[in-house]
């Protein structure tokens, strides 16, 4: 059956293409990312799943980032799965991993839908607000832990520049390491000392970076641009990266289309992979 007759019949009988992605992961002891949408990512490693910074908001569902020009609601598409599809992802997922709880990463919506016994892992600083949150079953990581056979190490980095960098408060990334496989969710952050510093101790196979150059009206980027994301290749050119964190969010300015033609005219269109919403990627 060709690929186009194949999704076709998909709709039909209203299976979405990409829950049969995540099926098809939950049988296969592949390890794997899955982009949901923005920075909610599925990571799949020794055949446990970590759902990473849940927004679960329906399309247009919370009020726009202020100060950045423009007062466009957000999330700015839906997520590429149904409610019922989505409520058998969270189920399914092993735990849940929050960089940091801004509303983009962390939303009213996904407090609702998470079960409160679900393993939660986060940045200290964060902990005490989860926790009140209702959550029973949350693990702050100052440095590293060891959980089922995963070793989880905590990253630190740098959301912003100046004041705005100081406003923004603590962000974290997280590498998740099984034998010979890693991952590092660098999370919100730009090109610093902090990033530099993880690839060297880490030297991940996989880094998830985020992209977009969201920024405000003044002050630098807050998270990754095109030259932030070649700094990271230039660093660790044999590792694959994987850019999210666009399309989404209003003061998210850089898209997956100017990202691709900046990359192209740096040469580096096939060392930075761009997933679609809902794209499965086999690491």
């Amino acid at each position: 059956m060709k690929r186009r007759t194949f999704l076709q019949s998909l709709i039909l009988t209203g299976t979405s293409p990409y829950l049969l992605a995540f099926e098809i992961n939950k049988k296969n002891k592949q390890n794997s990312i899955q982009l949901i949408r923005h920075a909610t990512v599925l990571i799949k490693i020794n055949n446990l799943t970590f759902l990473i910074d849940p927004m679960l908001s329906s399309k247009n569902g919370l009020d726009p980032i202020q100060n950045c020009g423009n007062d466009i609601r957000f999330p700015m598409v839906e997520l590429p799965v149904n409610n019922e599809e989505l409520d058998k992802m969270l189920s399914e997922a092993d735990a849940i991993v929050i960089t940091h709880t801004h509303r983009d990463h962390w939303d009213t919506t996904a407090q609702k839908l998470i079960d409160k016994n679900k393993t939660i892992f986060c940045q200290p600083n964060d902990y005490e607000k989860i926790k009140d949150q209702g959550f029973r079953n949350v693990t702050s990581i100052d440095s590293k832990s060891d959980w089922k056979g995963i070793l989880i190490s905590r990253t630190k980095g740098q959301h912003g520049t100046g004041e705005i960098g100081k406003k923004m408060g603590d962000v974290s990334g997280f590498v998740f390491k099984h034998g010979k496989e890693s991952v590092y969710v660098a999370g919100d952050t730009i090109w610093c000392e902090d990033v530099a510093k993880a690839l060297l101790i880490h030297k991940p196979k996989t880094i998830i970076l985020n992209a977009g150059g969201a920024k405000f009206l003044t002050g630098d980027p807050i998270t990754m641009t095109p030259a932030d994301i070649q700094k990271v290749y230039e660093q660790l050119p044999k590792t694959k990266i994987i850019a999210v964190h666009m399309d989404t969010v209003n003061h998210c300015f850089i898209k997956r289309t100017d990202l691709a033609k900046a990359l192209s005219e740096m040469n580096l269109e096939s060392k930075v992979l761009i997933p679609k919403d809902g794209e499965l990627i086999k690491i």
